[in-house]
């Protein structure tokens, strides 16, 4: 008779069943809004926390003092000025080739540029660093030369390695002849000598061992530069190397003012190439050259074996180089194996899928945080435990979301019609010294036209530009824009980015460049130009060389015109700001005069191309394409590097195939699967062709 007790627990179960299973219906449309919902407060919670972190910074504080611990004494430091210095964080002969990156991180005033770097570059490799300017390129590059020290990580280098820089300035003297620019590359015997005896002198007054060792380590690179110095050994380098160059004997007593850029190029190269260098570094080189110098300098590059690591926005010149990309995007490093493009289609693919996986345990994470609202106010803890540990574990190992680039758009403000004729020449002759840039040249812009000048450096496509607006005076003949009061004309001069007020804030230069226009106009169009709030105040000293572009571009896109001169505009730009220029000038209702040597910018832009070619300017009505076609020199050459491009194409088309269709519809299901039915499929992404 004691059982009674007994039937009391079997009320409990049956309503935990109903309970359980009015809780397992959560609403699929109701979860996947509040995923995306979830997904929207996360990001905006990141960016939240990102402006919170920037604005903490303050810009006009002075560097701070930092001991750079060089044990090397301050009466001795010119000798060692070329050399990286000392440094706990750069190791000689760890690597048997090139350089290899391990954790490095640096921070600028707080502000973290890179969080933990690591990648390698081995003999026979070319590796492109390719991203955002401002994303920390060049900087790595100062670290690997030693100029710049790292916060954290180490940077190995291949024993007693000579680094070759070769940056878009090119270091070269013009009052020189070539030949002597070239012996140059050796150094000078009397300073080799003078320097040896001054380290002599100062290793008899019996310094440390760690001073020691440097010191000894710089008499034998001394005594090897010596032996270099042989006039023989010398003049035999220098002559095997100029006609690789391109060089012939008559050039040796040339002066190297006399050449152009291209060919300036060319000597800097053969000089760090003479010091016989282990690895070469190279930091946009084809910014000031006219296309048939990047092309010989491709070509060129191609036959070297050393280690090379080259950041450059120019995307065919990375095609045509590149066996390995490495990525810099928010202080990080991914490689990617092969050129620019296999990167693309590697990237894009790898976003789409980390897409499907972060979608999906986001949606998890909303699941579990649904069940545990749901259950806490019952009589469910053990229910709601279970879903709060699921919740905990999913938190402890999140699934990070692909980093996906806002499109930005721009248009140029609105300005009244302009005259008909936009700009006229007749009868024009002109030059300097001896060289005739053009004679009886005439012609005429129309309203709307685009107009590409194109042709080598130093033919006078700027010097055209320059005598149409009359900032000088031609020889003989006219050259004038149309009426001024009805013509608007917006000029962006070459290196236009020198020219801002390195003691203003971002903000500041464009209200001033723009006082009519709305201060939120003005802070959106900062924002399209990836300079966020905590930019706003920044001085721009603080800029590097690419946001200085940025910002110089923004300055030209807010001023009001109907008629654009542009003079290289896409120099030091990176693509997104590239692309987000060529949008705006398809849409503009004015007139654009470009000049450029970017293959791309060309064809996105031109609806007419002006062709300078020694002293002869050609004139076809037609966009880049049409000018290729009817251009026999520059078509073979455009012909040659297409059929180049799809050599690479079918290598590209093997690896795509290799996901089965099995897996590519897989892929899309997933996709489909996690946001219930793909309405949250996201548009490929249209800057994905063009991101660098």
């Amino acid at each position: 008779g004691k059982k009674a007790p007994e039937p009391e627990p079997e009320p409990e179960p049956e309503p935990e069943v109903e309970v359980e299973e009015e809780v397992e219906e959560i609403d699929e449309a109701a979860l996947e809004k509040a995923t995306k919902a979830a997904i929207r407060a996360a990001e905006e919670e990141a960016a939240r926390l990102e402006e919170e972190r920037l604005a903490a910074i303050d810009w006009t504080a002075p560097d701070e003092e930092v001991d750079d611990g060089n044990p090397i004494p301050v009466h001795l430091r010119d000798i060692f000025a070329k050399d990286a210095k000392p440094s706990k964080r750069r190791s000689s002969g760890t690597v048997t080739t090139g350089v290899r990156m391990e954790g490095v991180k640096k921070s600028f005033k707080g502000m973290e540029v890179l969080n933990g770097m690591s990648w390698d570059c081995q003999k026979g490799e070319k590796v492109g660093l390719v991203g955002w300017n401002g994303a920390g390129k060049t900087t790595q590059l100062r670290i690997i030369t030693g100029e710049m020290e790292a916060d954290e990580g180490e940077v190995m280098l291949a024993d007693k390695v000579k680094i070759g820089y070769l940056t878009q300035e090119f270091e070269v003297k013009e009052s020189n002849t070539v030949r002597e620019e070239f012996m140059n590359a050796f150094g000078e015997e009397s300073v080799v000598i003078q320097n040896t005896e001054r380290i002599q002198k100062e290793l008899e007054n019996e310094p440390n061992m760690e001073l020691m060792t440097i010191l000894l380590e710089k008499l034998d690179e001394l005594q090897k530069q010596a032996d270099r110095l042989d006039l023989f050994n010398m003049e035999r380098a220098i002559d095997k190397i100029m006609p690789q160059l391109g060089f012939v004997p008559e050039d040796n007593d040339r002066l190297v003012a006399s050449f152009s850029g291209g060919w300036q190029m060319r000597i800097s190269l053969g000089k760090i190439l003479l010091q016989e260098p282990g690895l070469l570094l190279m930091d946009e080189p084809t910014n000031h050259l006219d296309l048939d110098a990047i092309q010989w300098l491709e070509e060129y590059l191609k036959t070297l074996e050393v280690p090379m690591v080259i950041v450059s926005h120019d995307r065919e010149f990375l095609d045509q180089l590149c066996t390995k990309t490495v990525e810099v995007e928010r202080g990080r490093a991914t490689t990617y194996k092969g050129n620019y493009t296999d990167y693309q289609r590697q990237k894009v693919s790898g976003s789409a899928q980390q897409m499907v996986k972060y979608e999906k345990y986001m949606k998890e994470v909303t699941r579990q945080r649904e069940m545990i609202r749901r259950l806490s106010g019952g009589g469910q803890s053990g229910r709601a435990n279970a879903a709060a540990k699921e919740l905990e574990r999913l938190l402890d190992d999140p699934v990070e979301k692909p980093w996906v680039e806002k499109e930005r758009r721009f248009r140029f403000p609105d300005a009244p019609r302009s005259t008909q004729i936009v700009a006229r020449v007749e009868n024009l002759t002109h030059g300097y010294d001896e060289k005739t840039l053009f004679k009886n040249t005439s012609l005429q812009v129309d309203r709307g036209e685009r107009v590409a000048m194109i042709g080598p450096n130093g033919c006078g496509k700027s010097t055209m530009m320059r005598l149409m607006q009359q900032k000088e005076k031609p020889r003989a003949g006219t050259a004038m824009m149309g009426d001024s009061d009805q013509c608007k004309v917006n000029y962006f001069y070459q290196n236009q980015a020198e020219g801002l007020d390195t003691e203003k804030g971002v903000l500041q230069t464009l209200v001033e460049a723009a006082p009519d226009e709305g201060l939120n106009d003005l802070k959106a169009l900062l924002g399209r130009m990836k300079f966020s709030t905590s930019f706003h105040n920044k001085p721009v000293k603080f800029l590097s060389g690419g946001e200085k572009a940025r910002l110089a571009l923004a300055k030209f896109m807010v001023t009001p015109a109907n008629v654009l001169l542009l003079d290289e505009p896409t120099n030091h730009l990176d693509i997104p700001s590239k692309e987000m220029l060529e949008e705006a000038l398809q849409s503009f209702e004015g007139t654009v005069i470009a000049i450029s040597h970017d293959r791309y910018f060309l064809r996105q832009i031109a609806t007419r191309v002006l062709n300078f070619d020694n002293g002869v300017v050609s004139d076809y009505m037609g966009d880049y394409s049409y000018f290729l076609e009817k251009n026999e020199k520059a078509g073979a050459r455009d012909a040659r590097l297409q059929k180049a491009a799809k050599e690479v194409e079918k290598t590209q088309v093997k690896a795509k195939s290799k996901m089965s269709k099995a897996e590519k519809a897989k892929l899309k299901k997933e996709k489909a699967k996690a946001f219930g039915g793909g309405s949250g499929q996201k548009k490929a992404n249209k800057n994905a062709g063009r991101w660098n």
